[in-house]
């Protein structure tokens, strides 16, 4: 998870990306769990506006959140955010190749988990990763 802030901050300057974790071990790749989580806070960084924020919160039941504060996702396309190189019209313009959530709903799949995108309350993009773990690592 550190890795993965980082990387969020060095990519969204001038952005606010405040983070909130409880300890969650998780078997699986750590690669491509890093991998999942650069993906969900690159997708948040690249739609928060100018001098925005983005919020991330693991709980120490093993819920990953992260919210924008950005324009949102359309109802019409929150069916279609995790298809490989789908990209919702208003997003086209921009930077990617719509292989980013794809990439996130294969890993947490795979490590027996599940993911979803919703309005958050407000307004902008709250995903919510939820993973199989536990509070204390396993020897």
């Amino acid at each position: 998870m550190d890795r993965a802030f980082e990387r969020a901050r060095l990519r969204g300057p001038g952005l606010t990306v405040r983070a909130r974790t409880a300890p969650w071990y998780v078997s699986g790749d750590p690669a491509s769990l890093e991998r999942a989580v650069v993906n969900l806070l690159d997708n948040a960084v690249k739609f928060s506006p100018p001098g925005g924020g983005v919020d991330v919160r693991l709980t120490g039941d093993g819920e990953l959140t992260v919210r924008d504060h950005g324009p949102g996702i359309p109802a019409a396309d929150l069916p279609h955010v995790f298809e490989r190189f789908w990209r919702s019209p208003s997003a086209r313009s921009l930077p990617g190749s719509g292989l980013g959530l794809s990439i996130v709903a294969r890993v947490v799949g795979e490590s027996g988990g599940d993911v979803d995108l919703r309005p958050a309350d407000g307004g902008g993009t709250l995903a919510r990763v939820r993973l199989p773990g536990t509070p204390r690592p396993t020897d």
